[in-house]
């Protein structure tokens, strides 16, 4: 297996060499790729092929729900991804900062993003060591996004990471026939605003489109200090010629944010619950203050290329290659900390060993590789066949930049460093037959191999290879037009994460998930209902803990399972009311946990498994009183959830229900500008005080009673902003 990788690697560096890191030059040799196109069809968007592989349809015996540009336009205001998809079945949000802007989450039927697979037009988005996704690396990324799928459960396959929780596809922008532009701005709490710009040149000789984007995001955050400056790009340039589809992208950001990833205890929290401890340090007068420069800094850049061919009526093609480097760092000041922690001594005449230090934490990587995929649809049989090779090289260093006592330092002196490389190759074939009209299999099989090698994780360097069979099989039975059930079976294996390296947790994790639905879709009212068993072994699972940057700590829970049932629903009530209402309900269980209180290791039998709510609830009800004009009212219920797996009490986090408010109205005109929409938005509309996220720790006391040990507990949280609003404009022409 490792002469296959070294074998690909060396291919890889040839083809991704000749890539330049200049996003005109991507489009300029774009369009020397259509030489051989046939001739055009009549005007169609062909841009659904770049996820055709990756996305399941209403045949597919997969969870999954859809949301259109459209129903993400009214309020796309500034708040990150997460953020615009909270209101999503089984879906929980929450953000460092308070406000939906900067560092924001997800989780999926009690699944972090971690456990999420993400890929933007079926290219893998989650970072490759911490499997995490994050979208303040591009903000204001809604903007350029033409739709979204979210499948719930392991879903179909895909590349990149296993699915643990669900599976997230973005689509972006289609091309446009006509030239255009628009221009968005928007205000709010908090001094938050973004300004966006767009441009498109339409179909040129109905063959060629430019289009771009940029936007400029800024928020201070509802946490005192928490702001967030995020800037970000998109430009594509796509080719279009009979069955030849051809697009060239370049998009990423550069993001600067506050760090407000410690939280605060119950005390804290109780009177100063917009207290900020990031930076917090002690000057050698005895007074408290704050560093001003306790900031995450970052830059990430993504191209891609896709070549998309109709090769006659029943087969297409899709070869994409990606290129993705990022670079950044954090700044922190150690306040007393130890110098031979840091490869450091006292200064000549000074004999403290313990001082004030300001470092910063590099990472500088590269993500490349290629996705392909075959596309046959004819009569009842519709295949796929595809695969990835992908390859991560990522360089982990840390300067200390300044220091109080300790000797003198150079901003290059690095007092850790060391290397990652991992590669991910899989291939899958899947296919739906249908049998009679009203009888459809599914049938989708994908092997995946996973090399990763770092050193500085643990005492000796890591070199493992992870082999995973991931099958799928479900069926589809048509009861009328109107009505569906289907049922499934998937597999999914998942590889450790850097940090469980760390943290000793180095046990790929395996997941057998069991689908049963039923559809309903009529004019006027379409019904989802689904049940789920997903069966876990060696699962990590949240332990609630936080390291020291504010990373979730996980742990190998042996077998556990999640079970529940997921409603959602869309009707129209006349021409003026939609009521969008879902609910899950579900039991989350680790399955013979065992932990070490006072010294003594216990069985507690069946817990509940961290941050999985038995309870979520959302409904979104739309008034439309005159032709444009569009209110909403967004509702959110989380029940009581455990930051820990062990069932203490001091570990609940409180449930809580919010509701936002959503305007929007579209002003039509004849001139050269083609509308103007003013879109508000006013969030936690009842000022509930809530926290939607938190942390959960134990240690042992050995020291206090001598010979006995005693084993305490600590929680931390964070708090949401109470009612606060955002105002936007967008003018297109």
């Amino acid at each position: 297996m490792k002469l296959f990788f070294r074998a690909a690697e060396l291919l890889s560096h040839l083809a991704f060499k000749q890539i330049t890191k200049n996003s005109l030059l991507l489009a300029a040799g774009l369009f020397c790729l259509g030489a051989a196109a046939q001739e055009q069809d009549t005007i169609q968007k062909m841009d659904e092929v770049l996820v055709q592989s990756v996305r399941a349809t209403a045949q597919s015996p997969v969870t999954f729900s859809n949301i259109t540009k459209q129903e993400l336009a009214p309020r796309n205001l500034g708040q990150d991804i997460p953020i615009l998809l909270n209101y999503l079945p089984s879906v929980v949000t929450t953000t460092d900062a308070g406000n939906g802007f900067g560092y924001t989450y997800i989780r999926v039927r009690g699944s972090d993003a971690s456990r999420i697979n993400v890929t933007l037009n079926g290219i893998p988005y989650n970072d490759a060591e911490s499997q995490g996704t994050f979208w303040v690396n591009m903000g204001d990324f809604a903007s350029s996004v033409q739709s979204i799928q979210l499948q719930r459960g392991v879903g179909t396959s895909t590349n990149g990471a296993g699915a643990f929780g669900a599976r997230l596809n973005l689509l972006t922008d289609s091309y446009e026939t006509e030239a255009g532009g628009e221009v968005s701005n928007s205000f709010g709490s908090f001094n938050s605003r973004k300004h966006t710009v767009k441009f498109t040149t339409g179909l040129l000789g109905d063959k060629f489109e430019l289009a771009g984007r940029l936007s400029n995001i800024y928020s201070d955050g509802y946490v005192d200090r928490a702001f967030s400056d995020l800037k970000s790009y998109y430009l594509q340039g796509t080719y279009l010629s009979g069955g030849t589809l051809i697009k060239a992208l370049a998009f990423g950001g550069t993001e600067k944010t506050y760090q407000a990833w410690n939280g605060l205890d119950a005390e804290t929290l109780r009177n100063a619950r917009r207290f900020n401890p990031s930076g917090v340090y002690t000057d050698e007068a005895g007074n408290t203050r704050f560093y001003d420069n306790e900031t995450d800094n970052y830059q990430q850049d993504h191209y891609q290329l896709h070549w998309s061919q109709r090769l006659n009526p029943n087969w297409n093609t899709n070869v994409a290659l990606h290129y993705t480097i990022g670079k950044g760092y954090y700044e922190n000041y150690r306040d007393d900390a130890d110098f031979a922690d840091y490869g450091l001594g006292p200064r000549p005449g000074e004999t403290s060993t313990i001082g004030d230090l300001i470092t910063q934490k590099w990472l500088d990587n590269d993500f490349y590789g290629t996705t392909f995929s075959a596309n046959y649809n004819k009569g009842a049989w519709n295949v796929n066949l595809g695969g990835a090779y992908n390859k991560y090289e990522g360089d982990h260093f840390g300067n200390v930049i300044w220091s109080q006592f300790s000797q003198s330092t150079r901003p290059d002196d690095r007092y850790y460093s060391d290397v990652a490389t991992k590669t991910d190759f899989n291939i899958y074939a899947k296919a739906n037959w249908q049998i009679t009209k009203w009888f459809n299999l599914f049938a989708d099989m994908q092997y995946r191999t996973v090399n990763y090698e770092a050193d500085g994780v643990m005492a000796d360097p890591v070199d493992d290879t992870f082999d995973f069979f991931n099958p799928k099989a479900g069926a589809t039975f048509t009861l009328n037009q109107n009505n569906n059930i289907y049922a499934s079976y998937a597999r999914a294996n998942r590889e450790p994460r850097r940090d469980d390296y760390e943290n000793g947790s180095f046990k790929p994790e395996e997941l057998n998930d069991f689908e049963l639905g039923w559809r309903y879709s009529a004019s006027n009212v379409k019904i989802n209902v689904n049940g789920y068993y997903m069966r876990y072994k060696n699962q990590l699972v949240l332990t609630g803990a936080l390291n020291d940057v504010g990373a979730p700590i996980y742990t190998n829970s042996g077998d556990s399972y999640r079970l529940g049932i997921e409603a959602d629903a869309a009707i129209a009530l006349g021409s003026r009311f939609v009521i969008r209402p879902n609910i899950s309900v579900s039991r989350n269980k680790n399955i013979d946990f065992y932990f070490q209180r006072d010294g003594v290791l216990q069985n507690l039998g069946e817990t509940n498994i961290a941050f999985s709510p038995s309870l979520i609830a959302g409904n979104v009800f739309t008034y439309i009183p005159i032709k444009n004009l569009q209110i909403s009212l967004l509702s959110k219920i989380v029940g009581d959830q455990y930051m820990g797996n062990i069932d203490s009490q001091g570990s609940k986090l409180k449930g809580y229900s919010v509701s936002d408010l959503n305007l929007s109205y579209e002003f039509a005109t004849k001139t050269f500008i083609k509308s103007i929409t003013i879109s508000g938005l006013v969030n936690n509309i009842f000022d509930y005080q809530y926290e939607s996220n938190g942390y959960f720790y134990t240690y042992d006391d050995d020291w206090s009673v001598p010979g006995s040990v005693t084993t305490l507990e600590g929680a931390g949280y964070y708090p949401q902003a109470g009612i606060n609003f955002l105002l936007g404009a967008t003018v297109k022409f």
